[in-house]
């Protein structure tokens, strides 16, 4: 578990299976109850950080292209004739 505030951060377990639900990839592992328990994958080290957020380090907050859409979205609710 990698995610700073997740409580079993630190913590190593087996992973059961991957799969993609939700919109987002989600890993299975058991508890110590023995109960499967499913989180999102990038909160684990499971798969590799996308490559800006490698990149990054930390740096950004934001990736380019949610910057270009909130400047449009931005853009749109301008009353008109202001610049």
């Amino acid at each position: 578990m990698t995610h700073p505030f997740h409580p079993l951060r630190g913590r190593e377990f087996v992973l059961l299976t991957s799969v993609r639900r939700w919109n987002e990839e989600r890993v299975y592992f058991e508890d110590e109850q023995g109960r499967a328990i499913s989180l999102r994958a990038q909160w684990t080290s499971v798969f590799s950080p996308p490559p800006l957020v490698a990149i990054a380090a930390g740096r950004s907050a934001f990736r380019a292209d949610d910057l270009l859409e909130l400047a449009r979205l931005l853009r749109e609710l301008r009353p008109e004739g202001t610049p």
